[in-house]
């Protein structure tokens, strides 16, 4: 994890946006290891208080609007410079973390609740 990278451009390129493939790469790989983290404690989380149903789904789309919200923050609302489009801190990596979310909340669920 080496954190978020400004995408550099070059204005000497006579007004040409020139960006950092290293910085694009590293950043989408920031923000999917940040919503991965996210899904598994969440769905701890979820798991140990119980959660059940359509409940634990809001759980979900609640930490995963949070760690969006961290992560604008984490770089200063400045979104154009860190990303090449705004919706990327939005919404990549949401639907694909599911799963890790759903392994986390049943696995902690059935070993708190069932077992």
């Amino acid at each position: 994890y080496h954190g978020l990278e400004y995408l550099n451009w070059d204005p000497k390129m006579s007004g040409k946006v020139v960006f950092n493939e290293a910085a694009v790469r590293g950043n989408a790989a920031t923000v999917e290891f940040c919503r991965t983290a996210t899904a598994a404690i969440s769905g701890g989380a979820a798991g140990i208080l119980g959660l059940t149903g359509l409940y634990g789904f809001f759980f979900y789309l609640i930490a995963s609007l949070c760690t969006s919200c961290l992560l604008v923050v984490q770089v200063k609302f400045n979104t154009d410079q860190y990303f090449l489009r705004k919706q990327s801190v939005w919404l990549d990596g949401i639907i694909g973390a599911v799963s890790t979310y759903v392994l986390f909340w049943t696995f902690l669920y059935g070993m708190v609740h069932v077992h």
